[in-house]
């Protein structure tokens, strides 16, 4: 498996979707806090080091064979990424700003971008 496809099939592995899940509404809840130092750490150190444990050791070539991984495969995009992280912006934003109908929309955002192939195909 080549670099690029263990960066695209990680996605879905059930450890970072769990962990991506997880550090989302963990870091809304500590900028909502404003403890802004703690909201970057949980939002972006758990997420990096699932990732490069899954890339480096996991075996994602199963995920591959996968409807999920036929999916992704199609559909899983830089441009498709950038919108979900921009949903999870959305979320840090009414979150800080507290601006609690912002935080499920930008949810919303992020779930719409996973499964907007549905959509298109």
């Amino acid at each position: 498996m080549t670099r690029a496809e263990r960066l695209l099939y990680h996605q879905i592995h059930p450890a970072k979707l769990a962990t991506d899940v997880a550090t989302s509404f963990a870091s809304c809840w500590l900028l909502w806090e404003a403890q802004w130092v703690a909201a970057v750490v949980v939002a972006f150190v758990p997420s990096v080091v699932m990732t490069a444990l899954l890339v480096w050791q996991a075996d994602l070539e199963r995920l591959r064979d996968t409807p999920a991984g036929r999916y992704v495969a199609g559909f899983m995009t830089r441009r498709v990424e950038a919108v979900r992280f921009g949903g999870q912006i959305v979320m840090w934003a009414g979150a800080a700003a507290h601006v609690p109908w912002l935080v499920p929309f930008g949810f919303m955002v992020i779930v719409f971008a996973w499964l907007g192939g549905f959509w298109t195909t």
